[in-house]
Order: C-alpha cells, then sequence, then structure tokens
C-alpha cells in the first residue's frame, strides 16, 4: 500500500507529446485519464505537474495487471471521450505489465474514429495528423483526419522532468473522480489463459566439413533447387 506508483513510459511520452502541441498553441487544454485505485492520483498528479489542466480518476479495485482487461479499459475511455469531446486521444502503445498494445485500436473501433499506433513523430496541420509510425520495416508516413486516436511509442520524444513549482503547482490542479461502475461498463473478465505449452523441440543440427557438403545436404533436403 505503501509503494508509490509511477506513470507508464509510454503514457508519459503520450502526455509529453499533448503537453508539447498546447505549447505549440495547437492544443488547447489536456485532460490526463488514468483508471485505477486511489494510488493512481499520484499518477494524474504527476502528469498535472508535467504540464496537464485537469485530471479524471476512474476510481477502481480492481488488479489493472490481471483483471482489467484492454476492451473494458476502451470502453471506459470512450464514456470519457464522448463527454469531454476532443478533438485528439493520446495514449502509450502498451502497457509494461502486460503489452497487450490493444487499448488504442479498440478506443479508436469503438469511437469509429481513424488510427495510428507506434508513433514516433506527429504534426497537426489544421484538421489533419501526419504521422510517422514505426514499423518492423521502417518508417510509415500517414495522415489522418481529426479527431483521431494516436498510440505514442518509444522515440517520440522525451519527456520533461517537472520542477519543484510545477509539482506545487500540480497539487492545486483538479481531479475529477469517478466511479468505475457509473459508466455501465461490464468489467467481467472475457478471455483467459487455459495453460502455456512449450514450443517443439528442434531438431539437433549437424556440422559440415564444407560449403559443398552443406549445398549437398540443403539439395538434400529440399532446402535449396
Amino acid at each position: 500500500d505503501n509503494v508509490k506508483m509511477s506513470m507508464n513510459p509510454f503514457c508519459e511520452i503520450a502526455c509529453e507529446e499533448a503537453i508539447r502541441l498546447k505549447e505549440a498553441k495547437i492544443a488547447t487544454e489536456i485532460v490526463a485519464v488514468s483508471i485505477g485505485p486511489k494510488q493512481a492520483v499520484e499518477t494524474l498528479r504527476s502528469a498535472l505537474a508535467m504540464g496537464a489542466d485537469r485530471a479524471i480518476h476512474i476510481a477502481t479495485d480492481v488488479r489493472l495487471d490481471q483483471e482489467m482487461q484492454p476492451l473494458a479499459t476502451a470502453k471506459l475511455l470512450k464514456a470519457v471521450v464522448e463527454k469531454e469531446a476532443p478533438s485528439l486521444v493520446i495514449l502509450g502503445k502498451q502497457s509494461i505489465d502486460t503489452d497487450n498494445a490493444t487499448t488504442g485500436p479498440m478506443l479508436a473501433e469503438l469511437l469509429d474514429w481513424p488510427l495510428v499506433t507506434f508513433a514516433s513523430k506527429l504534426k497537426i496541420e489544421a484538421n489533419t495528423a501526419i504521422v510517422d509510425r514505426e514499423t518492423d520495416t521502417g518508417i510509415d508516413s500517414v495522415q489522418i483526419s481529426l479527431p483521431a486516436v494516436i498510440t505514442a511509442d518509444l522515440r517520440l520524444n522525451t519527456p520533461r522532468y517537472p520542477k519543484l513549482p510545477s509539482i506545487m503547482k500540480a497539487k492545486k490542479k483538479p481531479v475529477e473522480a469517478l466511479q468505475a461502475e457509473s459508466f455501465g461498463v461490464d468489467l467481467t473478465i472475457v478471455n483467459s489463459v487455459k495453460h502455456v505449452d512449450s514450443p517443439p523441440p528442434r531438431p539437433p543440427g549437424i556440422t559440415v566439413e564444407s560449403v559443398d557438403d552443406l549445398i549437398s545436404k540443403l539439395k538434400a533436403e529440399n532446402a535449396i533447387p
């Protein structure tokens, strides 16, 4: 109970990007949202110290790392988005406990909004977002209309460290407390892990004496023509 909670690193990057948009006079207000027990307020105070204007705490005692599944999280966030009517929602690409990386896509689907995941660069022009997203094969540049959902990747920015005056001011910024049950969202677990199997054992390797032996062996096994 006495452990200090810290913000998920990818969500911290998302918060930093929102603050930069406001500093650039693109965003007008930043609302930080967290779902969890009373300790989640500490995380929200960190976001407020970074530069968020106000915060919303959706209170629940459901264990976030085991019992709160991404679909339920997305449904709760959808209700907040419909209430607040933002033009842009920025989330961390994934949590660092379950690593699902599905809350952002599910939220976008529920809202029927455009989505870009794994953002490493963001530029807003009028009602359009131009986003570079990281993939296994390189960088994709994607243009989408707002409102939209974007999930932040590691290289989007480097979050700032709040200074003492900002930390003190954050204590006076408003944090709205709402109960998760008030949203009418079913938090029941809808899937579970029944068992985990090890991959089948690999056959033992062999040693060849020369390149010619290697080629002959590969041809014999139809690995090469």
